[in-house]
């Protein structure tokens, strides 16, 4: 077995653990597509709206600019689900602090460029999340109908 270089994780386990975790097709995900789809929306997936920009909108209204992104509460730090990680504290803290502002800076290049952007986080009602987004995208569709 071939020797695993040096690595962020506190253990092998975890580790695997980690590397196993999806990017996109989460579970969450899944149901809120399956919601939002429900509305009669239809949408694109895993999108890259600003292509200079190595970032994927979970969904996307390409027509009307709504990029819609599901955080997840663990690589986000959820205020409402953060708990200070025992091992490893320092290089968590980065990873949060810099996925944070990594998500702040995507908001507003998304915001210059146009779109609107709307965050949930995995622990919402996604029911009534895609509530909020069928909300949004009628408005931008409606705005773009008056010009």
């Amino acid at each position: 077995m071939a020797k695993q270089a040096d690595s962020w994780a506190s253990s092998a386990g975890n580790r695997a653990s980690m590397q196993a975790n999806r990017s996109r097709d989460t579970k969450p995900e899944l149901v809120l597509r399956r919601a939002v789809f429900a509305l009669g929306l239809r949408y694109r997936v895993a999108y890259r709206p600003l292509r200079q920009v190595r970032r994927s909108a979970d969904l996307a209204f390409t027509r009307v600019k709504v990029a819609v992104f599901l955080d997840g509460c663990f690589w986000h730090g959820c205020p409402e689900h953060y708990t200070k990680p025992k091992t490893n504290a320092e290089f968590w803290a980065e990873k949060y602090s810099a996925n944070r502002a990594r998500d702040r800076q995507t908001d507003q290049l998304l915001k210059d460029a146009g779109w609107t952007t709307i965050r949930i986080w995995e622990h919402e009602d996604l029911v009534a999340a895609a509530s909020r987004i069928a909300v949004e995208v009628e408005r931008r569709r409606s705005v773009s109908t008056v010009r």
